[in-house]
């Protein structure tokens, strides 16, 4: 008898470890801050982000070994239709002139030493660039943040209607099995029956078009933040904190790093009309060699340094310079362009969250009045006094302003949120 006892526990142990993944799976939730976390790392352009760090990374690298000597191979073979000859004899002495056709090979070296930091100052402009790169990518995520919120929002609209449809099923059906017993004892005529029957299937109706909304809108939102969210997620309501009234739009970051950008440009084209100085080592085999009257093959070297320096370039580092500033006065004029629009649309925002929390005061006074209604309505029904069709019609309208107290307190929470957003002030619940 213990060991049938035993095996039962075992067996219901099984099943509880089986069917637990489904229950966790039917458990999934998901936060509004998730979802922003999601799209910022699983979007496609968020790779953009490695892939600017490892660009900038191999830039740096090469630009380095601009410090480091470069090897030269030369070589070359020759005929010219004449050579250097002497004008004059000299007694007892032959000078054979050199050969029409001439070969050399050499090994060059140079040696940067010194070429007024213009290395060190293209640096700059690629870290610079990279930045202004970073950031943009930064910029076109956070522009998703709008487009995570109105999908999440719309779900969660949509989740809460289904629990206020299911909600008024239940009272719907409470009222049928009252008219049933109504028209059993011939209280009641059997359409009062009917017609409740009918506004059921209705009801079915409507949770039938509501769930397929809802399924679209949930595989979008899989598809934008990467993450396979099922029919029976639950998305929590996010809640709204007094956000931080410091600006983090990483709009305006962008324009700091643009104009840093054009400053280091500037430095750069400062740095290119400046000496450079080299030195250079140089080894080779021909014929002839330094000696220009040895017509014979040998080895030769030469060393020395070398200084290059543009002291006059008709005013083109001028020119560019100016450039560059007109450059920095777009950086400005489209700052002012993006705040201008920015706060527009912040007062427009503002707007609509004034409006919808004077709509919600006013929802919840017809709640109050249509409870009410439907209580009186509910007792005439039972009693006869009103047939069924007139109860539907009460129990429609006080569904219908709950429903819309439900639009106007999402739409609240959209705005209120997106507000946020706009301002760049949007803290994490």
């Amino acid at each position: 008898m213990e060991k049938f006892k035993i095996m039962g526990i075992f067996q219901k142990t099984l099943l509880f470890l089986l069917f637990l993944p489904l229950t966790l799976l039917a458990q999934q939730s998901i936060t509004l801050d998730e979802c922003f976390d999601l799209v910022s790392k699983n979007y496609p352009l968020a790779r953009q982000s490695v892939l600017l760090e490892n660009q900038v990374q191999l830039d740096m690298e090469a630009l380095k070994k601009g410090k480091l000597p470069q090897l030269d191979v030369n070589a070359q073979a020759t005929y010219q239709s004449d050579v250097t000859s002497l004008p004059l004899q000299l007694p007892n002495v032959t000078v054979e002139p050199p050969n029409k056709d001439q070969y050399r090979a050499t090994l060059d070296v140079n040696q940067l030493i010194d070429n007024g930091g213009l290395i060190d100052a293209t640096s700059k402009v690629k870290e610079a660039t990279s930045k202004v790169n970073q950031q943009q990518v930064d910029v076109n995520l956070y522009g998703l943040k709008s487009q995570v919120n109105s999908m999440y929002l719309s779900v969660l609209l949509l989740q809460e209607n289904q629990a206020l449809l299911n909600a008024k099923e239940e009272q719907l059906k409470a009222r049928v099995e009252e008219v049933k017993a109504g028209v059993q004892y011939g209280a009641l005529l059997i359409s009062s029956e009917q017609a409740l029957v009918a506004e059921l299937l209705k009801i079915k109706q409507q949770a039938a078009e509501l769930n397929y909304n809802k399924s679209a809108l949930i595989q979008r939102l899989s598809l934008l933040i990467g993450k396979e969210l099922s029919q029976t997620t639950n998305l929590v309501r996010p809640d709204i904190f007094i956000a931080d009234t410091r600006s983090n739009r990483p709009e305006l970051l962008l324009f700091d790093l643009q104009k840093e950008q054009i400053d280091f440009s500037s430095k750069l084209i400062s740095k290119s009309n400046l000496p450079k100085i080299n030195a250079f080592v140089q080894g080779g085999y021909g014929n002839p060699g330094l000696n220009m009257l040895d017509n014979s093959f040998n080895t030769f070297y030469m060393t020395g340094l070398k200084l290059n320096w543009n002291v006059f370039d008709w005013n083109k580092t001028k020119t560019e310079k100016k450039s560059l500033e007109i450059n920095k006065d777009i950086v400005n004029t489209q700052r002012e362009t993006f705040e201008l629009n920015n706060n527009m649309e912040l007062v427009n925002l503002q707007s609509e969250i004034d409006k919808i929390e004077a709509l919600i005061a006013t929802d919840n006074e017809i709640i109050v009045l249509r409870e009410d209604i439907l209580k009186t309505a509910e007792s005439q029904l039972k009693n006869g006094v009103i047939t069924s069709s007139a109860y539907i019609t009460e129990f429609t309208n006080l569904y219908e302003a709950k429903n819309q107290l439900n639009l106007h307190e999402t739409q609240l929470l959209l705005n209120k949120i997106q507000h946020q957003i706009t301002n760049g002030t949007y803290t994490k619940n």
